[in-house]
């Protein structure tokens, strides 16, 4: 009697394992780092170079159950003049099969990456894009997306080389990219419709991320305060900025909100021109209707300014 107790016992462990073996293969799921079920635990991690690329990249990957973007830089580095690559950056790019860039000469510390990460495919936003010369030596003006009709061009860009990388999600980043690209075109019309009836049209900006966004607006660049971000203009700088508005009678300084405003607002107290602030768009809030947030109050700044 206690053989035969010993053998069901012994068959009925053996059933239940073999049934949970089962439900475990058929049925695994696991979440990523946002939350997301993902099928046999497979994500798709795509990492991003900074904010502006973040903020396309969420948009075109949006609602994908298995794919996750994660941003490389810290959010408050902004554009990425001179910037050098961290340990902690690097680590950010451990397990992404994707990594979506400006291009356009904007990362410089793509070399260093490409050896640490042979196997990682590099997805170049501005692909295509007609560039803007710098002055002198200063080379190609990599701002691409402070204009929403590159932005437009990027985030296709983005589409298209991730839907042909992740074959499996293709008609979702498809469908993404059409989406978010009819509501960055909504917002240029509506700027486009408010801005193009403006009889001024000199600005003086803080430094050289407006050509394209001006470009597209038909504003003219009277001036720029700081060729390059946190580098203080000379003293013949600012005097050849204080005779350029005074000459052109220009009204409005332009800072940005990442850096401090204080040769600005030395012109200012010297000119009498007011100033303002216009985003580039380099920091925000993590979501994916940031950039259109951002245009928006940049639009509502103009406004005021070049009335």
């Amino acid at each position: 009697m206690t053989k035969k107790i010993l053998k069901f016992l012994s068959i009925t462990l053996v059933l239940i394992v073999l049934f949970s073996g089962c439900g475990t293969n058929s049925g695994s799921k696991t979440t990523d780092s946002q939350g997301n079920s993902t099928a046999g635990g497979k994500t798709v991690t795509i990492a991003t170079s900074f904010y502006p690329m973040y903020i396309m990249t969420i948009n075109v990957a949006k609602d994908i159950p298995n794919v996750k973007v994660i941003d490389m830089t810290k959010q408050a580095t902004g554009c990425l003049h001179d910037y050098s690559v961290t340990p902690e950056d690097m680590k950010n790019l451990e397990g992404a099969r994707f990594f979506v860039i400006n291009g356009a000469g904007m990362e410089s510390f793509m070399d260093k990456v490409i050896k640490q990460f042979p196997d990682l495919k590099t997805i170049v936003s501005s692909k295509g894009i007609e560039l803007i010369k710098g002055e002198g030596d200063e080379g190609d003006n990599p701002h691409l997306w402070v204009s929403i009709s590159n932005a437009i061009r990027q985030v296709k860009n983005i589409g298209i080389q991730l839907a042909s990388l992740d074959p499996d999600n293709a008609a979702k980043y498809n469908a993404n990219t059409e989406a978010y690209v009819k509501k960055l075109e909504a917002e240029r019309d509506k700027m486009h419709k408010a801005l193009d009836g403006l009889k001024n049209r000199d600005i003086i900006t803080f430094h050289e991320a407006f050509p394209y966004f001006a470009k597209e607006f038909n504003l003219n660049i009277a001036g720029v305060i700081e060729r390059e971000p946190g580098s203080e203009p000379s003293a013949k700088e600012l005097a050849d900025t204080i005779d350029t508005i005074n000459k052109l009678k220009v009204k409005a300084l332009f800072v940005e909100p990442q850096y401090s405003a204080s040769a600005a607002e030395t012109i200012s107290k010297e000119t009498g021109s007011k100033v303002y602030t216009l985003d580039p768009a380099v920091t925000g809030p993590m979501d994916a209707n940031a950039y259109i947030n951002i245009m928006d109050s940049n639009l509502k700044v103009l406004e005021e300014a070049l009335k």
